[in-house]
Order: C-alpha cells, then sequence, then structure tokens
C-alpha cells in the first residue's frame, strides 16, 4: 500500500454556534489542511497520483473557503464551521472529484494552530 500527502492551507473567519467560550464570538485562523491519498497501484510513471493533480484539486476546494466567514456557506448553514466539520467538508468533496482508478483519500486534517487539528476519514 501507498500513501501521499499534502499540505496546503487557508485563512478564514467562523464563529461556533452555541459554544460557552471565545470561539463562539467572530475570530479566524489560518489553517493547514492535509490530504492523504492511498493505493495499492503505482502509474506507469510510478506515481501513485501525481503531487501537482492532488494539490490543484484540493486548491480549487480550499479556494472556496479561503477568505470567506465559513458560518454564511451553505455547508455549514445547520453545522458548526469546526475543524471536524472542514475536514470532512475537504474529504468528501476531494473524494467526489478525484476519480482515479485504485486512489482512495483516505484522511483529511484541518489544523486550526500549530498545536490543534481535527482529523476526518471513513473506516
Amino acid at each position: 500500500m501507498y500513501e501521499i500527502k499534502i499540505v496546503s492551507q487557508f485563512a478564514a473567519a467562523h464563529q461556533l454556534r452555541n459554544y460557552c467560550g471565545g470561539c463562539e464570538k467572530l475570530h479566524g485562523h489560518n489553517w493547514k489542511v492535509e490530504v492523504r491519498v492511498t493505493g495499492k497501484m503505482l502509474d506507469d510513471d510510478g506515481l501513485l497520483i501525481d503531487f501537482r493533480k492532488l494539490k490543484d484539486k484540493t486548491k480549487n476546494i480550499l479556494d472556496e473557503l479561503d477568505h470567506e466567514f465559513l458560518n454564511d456557506l451553505d455547508y455549514f448553514e445547520k453545522i458548526n464551521p469546526s475543524s471536524e466539520n472542514i475536514a470532512r467538508l475537504i474529504f468528501e468533496k476531494l473524494s467526489k472529484d478525484l476519480n482515479e482508478k485504485g486512489i482512495s483519500i483516505s484522511r483529511v486534517s484541518a489544523w486550526e494552530s500549530d498545536t490543534s487539528c481535527a482529523t476526518y476519514f471513513e473506516s
């Protein structure tokens, strides 16, 4: 089994509804996003997937989030724009967009600071 990882980032504001604490106030983060892809076979070039292709697909999704107030996005209308839900959103969108045979998104992590991240994966 092979696994590759790319790291990207975006900046956005959010506030957590029904949360008692500082995060209920409007604030922002410079999120770091890690995307991991797994697969058993390499292509004829010896690649699981080209890093550039994965970075471009991820960038397209992050561009929708970058410099936005996340609470205003349709996806977060009824759920909090927490790091957990941000990771899931990116995972789901990438999984739909990545149609390469024999590879899959294995996990997405959304870091809201240097010391705190949330990861979404499916078992």
